[in-house]
């Protein structure tokens, strides 16, 4: 028989479960591989790894407590050493739509670690001092502290480590944009319709404070993830746990992590209710409503490039079409887009989520952490592939901006405080008829002496409040 398919025999408090023999998973696992086959996705890298930081945590704090001997503690601590650097991760096996709580993967770790550590110390799991998955592995914590616990570390690691350098590149690239096209005379746009002339580097500075404040609201978010459940155990109650646990666990994982890391104020609070994450959830919605913007002005601002506003040059990546040769189309954009599309769904799943703090325990812990990480994935590397291969590469059509802005008829806005709003909006409409522009018409009138009518009708004047030196 092939080593795959060979069985072993694993027992837990419902009995006999057959396992593979070469899986360091037990029962529980077992169970839940079985109870569970519902889509083959299983919780993320970072969640595992945080998973990893806990149990190693924990050993740490139970022996300094006393409450757990060196010997099992160490060999503990090794094993979620392996289970933090990726190296079991095949072993992790629960579908994400699994029990609420998160007990099947806290018991796939707990399992996994302890068959690991006896390995290593060359015992059976029948063997007397051998380490088992709930009294040693999972002394002093619950599914129901140890699963927010590392929800909230995996997520914060991710907007720490992940989204928000991402969004720092886009700002970057933004503001060299807006640096670099400040001196671009374009036609402000309101409605779709023709507005006052603006700079073209003005438009690029928005979207660069657009960036920088989003990546502000997740920095907000982040602070209540800060705040970790481990120490409540069951209900927020912290029965069969030592009140020392929390502090030394939390203190060891900030220090691991590099990131700030606190016990919970209220572990009422942190196990009832999954609050941090929906506002971390509407946070990351906000930050992809925001590049769904940005992403589609540019995409608008290149449309053409005859027939469209043909402002920008976007990066051309790839053919557009299968059937109009030639053609290209602002693919970059249009992938961020759909990734914000998909983001701004994930919300409205955590936000149901959220919604299910029954009593004591939240019950769709895993679905909501599932999508929140997705959705930090694949914010990262739309942002950043959007940034490398769109917008450091962008360039203006400095002669349709120009164009656009003189044959603009809201360039008379600039006249109304001088002739008043009826008279403009009389030049303006016979401009549009007759095919000429607002300062021909103005000239052909005489509403203002012709040096001061060239001194209004300045465009680069119209950028910015009276008085404004811009030079």
């Amino acid at each position: 028989m092939d080593a795959h398919k060979k069985r072993r025999v694993e027992v837990d408090s419902m009995g006999e479960m057959e396992v593979p023999a070469d899986a360091y998973w037990g029962a529980q696992t077992q169970r839940a591989v079985e109870n569970f086959p519902v889509s083959g996705l299983t919780l993320q890298p970072r969640f595992i790894r945080a998973l990893g930081l806990v149990k190693q945590a924990a050993a740490r704090a139970n022996r300094q407590l006393g409450l757990l001997d060196p010997r099992r503690a160490d060999a503990i601590i090794a094993a979620a050493g392996e289970v933090v650097e990726g190296e079991l991760a095949r072993h992790f096996v629960v579908d994400v739509f699994q029990t609420g709580s998160g007990t099947s993967t806290n018991m796939n770790a707990n399992e996994v670690i302890a068959n690991r550590a006896n390995e290593t110390l060359c015992v059976k799991s029948s063997d007397e001092g051998a380490i088992h998955p709930n009294d040693h592995v999972n002394l002093g914590q619950s599914s129901n502290d140890v699963f927010p616990s590392c929800a909230h570390i995996a997520l914060l690691e991710g907007l720490t480590h992940d989204l928000e350098p991402a969004l720092a590149r886009l700002e970057v690239a933004l503001t060299s944009k807006a640096k670099e096209f400040d001196h671009v005379l374009k036609i402000g746009r309101t409605h779709l319709q023709d507005a006052t002339p603006m700079r073209l580097g003005q438009a690029f500075g928005g979207y660069s404070s657009m960036v920088e404040h989003a990546a502000g609201r997740l920095d907000s978010a982040g602070r209540n993830l800060s705040e970790l459940a481990l120490g409540g155990t069951a209900v927020g109650t912290g029965i069969n746990t030592d009140a020392r646990f929390p502090s030394l666990a939390i203190d060891w994982i900030s220090r691991s992590t590099g990131i700030g890391f606190r016990e919970a104020d209220n572990h009422f609070e942190a196990q009832g209710a999954r609050d941090a994450l929906v506002e971390a959830s509407g946070a990351i919605k906000t930050v992809a409503v925001s590049l769904m913007k940005i992403a589609n002005d540019i995409r608008w601002l290149g449309s053409g490039p005859r027939a469209g506003i043909g402002e920008l040059k976007l990066p051309e990546v790839q053919p557009g079409s299968s059937i109009m040769p030639g053609k290209v189309n602002p693919v970059m954009a249009e992938s961020l887009c759909q990734v914000a599309a998909h983001v701004i769904g994930i919300d409205a799943a955590v936000t149901a989520g959220g919604m299910s703090g029954n009593l004591e325990l939240n019950v769709m812990m895993p679905m909501m952490t599932y999508n929140l990480l997705q959705g930090v994935e694949l914010l990262t590397r739309s942002v950043d592939l959007f940034t490398t291969r769109c917008i450091n590469g962008l360039e203006a059509d400095e002669e349709v901006c120009r164009k656009a802005v003189e044959s603009s008829l809201a360039m008379g806005t600039a006249l109304a405080p001088h002739i008043g709003y009826d008279a403009v909006a009389r030049i303006a409409k016979q401009a549009y008829e007759s095919g000429r522009t607002v300062r021909e018409v103005a000239r052909e009138l005489a509403v203002l002496p012709a040096e001061e009518l060239e001194r209004v009708l300045d465009p680069v004047a119209m950028t910015h409040p009276a008085g404004v030196d811009t030079d």
